[in-house]
């Protein structure tokens, strides 16, 4: 079975339909690269899984369980349990500027109540070893490169053990040379097989990192490949124009 299940999401802001009647599935290990114009809906889509957007009909499934069915959605405590299975990245960051690494990481954790402090610092040391920042746990963000702060996000997410991790765009804010640094982590996680859902314009990681691109326009998924297919042999003549004019 699916680890998620998304069937005719439909979603407007005021007259305008950003998500129309979107239907896709994604395995558990899997890692789908989310691609294409800007306003073609993929962050609004990313968002609606987590329920930072509301959507207007369709229905959303995580793990066997409907976030919203029909329309429908769960109840609030569902709804937490259910969300509770995803971590997400930001495009910028969302650190907290007077929290040092270690307290924007042992945040969330220390509120859940769900382990002892020892154990939340232990792993907190240990993602932080893990995105290569284990020496800066007592820096505050404005002391930390772009490149750093989306490593520390990332190790945030992690907190809490998810199931599913999404990314919104996680290196478009960061200067070319720093990008490298964030993508290898996140080459790492596919590594491990954590099942992820990236919206990038990093052609290149989503042709050798993902199992399979989709590529949105228009509110639409009007393709969706492995990956080798999809740059090498696209289907669509829309794929073929962003392709053309965003990938060499």
């Amino acid at each position: 079975m699916a680890l998620i299940e998304v069937t005719n999401l439909k979603k407007s802001f005021g007259n305008q339909e950003v998500l129309k009647s979107i239907s896709f599935s994604v395995d558990k290990k899997e890692v789908i690269a989310m691609i294409g114009p800007s306003g073609s809906g993929k962050s609004t889509l990313l968002r609606s899984l987590i329920h930072l957007e509301e959507i207007d009909n369709g229905s959303i499934c995580i793990d066997g369980d409907f976030l919203v069915k029909d329309g429908q959605y769960a109840n609030q405590a569902d709804i937490r349990k259910i969300t509770g299975k995803m971590g997400m990245v930001f495009q910028h960051f969302n650190l907290f500027p007077h929290l040092t690494v270690k307290e924007n990481l042992i945040l969330a954790p220390k509120l859940r109540k769900s382990e002892s402090m020892e154990e939340i610092e232990k792993r907190c040391m240990d993602l932080l070893r893990k995105v290569g920042l284990s020496d800066k746990a007592n820096a505050y963000p404005s002391n930390l490169s772009g490149g750093q702060k989306q490593r520390v996000a990332i190790a945030r997410s992690l907190m809490l053990n998810p199931q599913i991790l999404l990314f919104d765009e996680p290196t478009s804010a960061l200067d070319p040379e720093l990008t490298g640094e964030v993508l290898k982590v996140m080459k790492d996680l596919a590594e491990e097989h954590m099942t992820m859902i990236v919206v990038t314009h990093e052609m290149g990681f989503a042709r050798e990192v993902a199992n399979r691109v989709i590529f949105m326009d228009g509110g639409e998924i009007i393709e969706s490949n492995e990956p080798e297919q999809f740059f090498q042999h696209p289907q669509h003549e829309r794929t073929k124009a962003f392709l053309h004019k965003n990938w060499k």
